[in-house]
């Protein structure tokens, strides 16, 4: 009996080191696993191989029954497995399920690693019961995972959602390329189910979101646009640890721009902007989001070239970022065209100018596709703006890019808020045309891509993004009507005739241009004319002069200076 208390106490010791070194004293026991159990039994093989060498030299475990030495590490094992399994199990409700609320039902489409995550998550929430499986991996059928059955494909989904009573579909799919999301979605859809999705696999790695946050499919989702590989080096050498400058900061692109710049780590980020509340939420974002980059929020208007160079003399930027511009096409064809004029000519010209006289590096314009025999003052303007910064180019070594793009989902007086909005309110959608297409990219693709051209660019190039295939407008607002849960008979769509400036369909490349290749497959290089200095400072003269001309004389204008320019009046 002595011997016995005696080795016990040694046995407690040495299993309570072993314990404490693999820390099994710290672990949650209601989030045990699979990384608990190895734990577990790396410390029992440590406390015993470590028992069985102490008292073999104290005693030569003469009193130690030999079937101790081969049940004790098992028992041990099944009690600290056992015990911590019983205790999730009883968390999760698999031992006693008292009265649940009532739990909508539910199918996931894939049965891959996301769904896997998003199962053990939703085992705990009162607000889910998934029902199914669906996976086009037929050696996946009838397979079960977290207690759920594969049932079939995704062909099959309107066959199961009638058979299991569901209204919801969550598509589990992270990694899957936006083609694939695109299939299940419309399938899903087809199904009349609403649609909701897990967020994707950036997005979980960056630790801002867990595989539980369901939410809406969104049109992103829809664009079949893929992920964006960024020159991670070269983004470094322009942007890290440089002062940067960008204008129109509070806007869409502007504010999406300065997020991505912020990864790159500047010295200093100015948020140049006129509207004072962009720039407050801007700042505000920036301080909670982004509590390690410095800035600084200048509030001007960059056709006050005065006001442009008092920050550029200042702060020393590197690099500037022009996304200052007024961008409403039919807005801007009423009564407003001398204005639109003068914020995306002057204000380009008088940020471009400082940017010279201060020493910046590279200076990169964000243009358009409207800027392509353009029909509209905003796209006339648009292309002066590009005009005026390949003549500067000529005389200095402050190195111009242009960037053209179309669309972006989302952002400021595009479609898609307007189309929520009128959704909001019971419909109808008002299209302009059923025939009217347009390029669309999200609006983080965009602002990558922006800074992937800044980083390549020598200096005069106008690059055009790579906008995929055009989508018709009219099957955006029935993608929408779709995504929002009702259908065509719930929410109308009406046709209201092209507006002032705007054209069915935009181009990339006007009918004197062509593009060349570029080490980015989103990126293209544009041969585009250019002009002279006698020709920019004719050009400055005529916006310049103190009485304001008429609407239809500045049209008529136009044609000289934008050859390619065609009034739609």
């Amino acid at each position: 009996m002595q011997g016995m208390l005696r080795e016990l106490w040694i046995v407690l010791l040495l299993d309570t080191t072993a314990f404490c070194l693999y820390g099994l004293y710290r672990g949650m026991w209601r989030f045990a696993s699979l990384p608990d159990l190895k734990r577990i039994l790396l410390a029992v093989g440590l406390a015993s191989l470590c028992v069985i060498a102490v008292l073999n030299m104290t005693h030569r475990m003469a009193d130690t029954p030999r079937a101790v030495l081969v049940l004790s590490p098992i028992l041990l094992v099944c009690m600290m497995g056992g015990s911590r399994f019983l205790y999730r199990s009883f968390k999760d409700g698999h031992l006693i399920t008292v009265a649940a609320p009532e739990r909508s039902r539910v199918i996931v489409m894939g049965a891959g690693a996301g769904a896997s995550l998003l199962l053990r998550d939703l085992v705990v929430n009162p607000a889910w019961q998934v029902v199914g499986l669906l996976d086009d991996d037929t050696q996946k059928k009838g397979r079960n995972l977290s207690g759920v059955t594969v049932v079939g494909s995704l062909n099959e989904v309107a066959n199961y959602a009638r058979r299991f009573d569901v209204r919801q579909a969550i598509i589990a799919m992270p990694s899957a390329t936006a083609s694939e999301r695109r299939r299940a979605v419309e399938l899903a859809t087809d199904a009349g189910l609403s649609v909701l999705t897990v967020p994707g696999f950036d997005q979980l790695l960056s630790g801002k979101v867990s595989i539980s946050q369901i939410c809406r499919i969104e049109l992103d989702d829809l664009l079949g646009r893929e992920a964006v590989c960024l020159d991670i080096q070269g983004l470094h050498e322009l942007l890290g640890g440089s002062v940067v400058m960008v204008t129109g900061a509070g806007g869409s692109i502007g504010s999406e721009l300065c997020r991505q710049i912020a990864a790159f780590e500047p010295s200093l980020l100015i948020f140049f902007e006129a509207n004072e509340y962009a720039i407050y939420k801007l700042e505000q974002e920036f301080l909670s989001g982004f509590p390690g980059i410095q800035t600084v929020c200048a509030v001007g208007d960059v056709k006050c070239a005065p006001r442009v160079e008092q920050i550029m003399r200042r702060f020393s930027p590197k690099v500037v970022f022009h996304a200052a511009a007024y961008k409403h096409v039919p807005l801007l064809e009423q009564v407003n065209v001398w204005e639109a004029l003068r914020n995306n000519v002057i204000g380009t010209y008088a940020v471009a100018r400082a940017s010279i006289d201060y020493g910046v590096r590279k200076f990169v314009l964000i243009s358009t596709d409207k800027a392509v025999n353009p029909t509209s003052v905003m796209g006339a303007s648009k292309r002066l703006a590009e005009m005026v910064c390949q003549v500067l180019q000529k005389n200095t070594v402050t190195r111009f890019e242009i960037v053209r793009f179309g669309n972006v989902l989302g952002s400021t007086g595009s479609v898609i808020p307007k189309f929520r909005e009128q959704i909001a309110r019971g419909g109808p959608i008002t299209v302009t045309h059923p025939e009217v297409i347009r390029y669309f990219m999200s609006i983080p693709e965009a602002a990558q891509l922006v800074l992937q051209a800044g980083a390549m660019g020598n200096g005069g190039e106008i690059f055009v993004l790579d906008m995929g295939s055009p989508i018709k407008i009219v099957d955006l607002a029935r993608n929408l009507i779709c995504l929002s849960g009702f259908s065509e008979n719930d929410i109308k769509i009406e046709f209201t005739g092209l507006r002032s400036g705007e054209k069915l369909f935009e181009e990339l490349l006007a009918d004197d241009e062509h593009t060349e290749r570029t080490p980015h497959p989103k990126l293209r290089i544009v041969a585009a004319q250019g002009a002279d200095q006698a020709w920019l400072d004719e050009l400055l003269q005529w916006l310049n002069q103190t009485i304001m001309p008429e609407d239809d004389r500045v049209k008529r204008d136009l044609t000289h200076w934008v050859p390619n320019y065609s009034s739609p009046q």
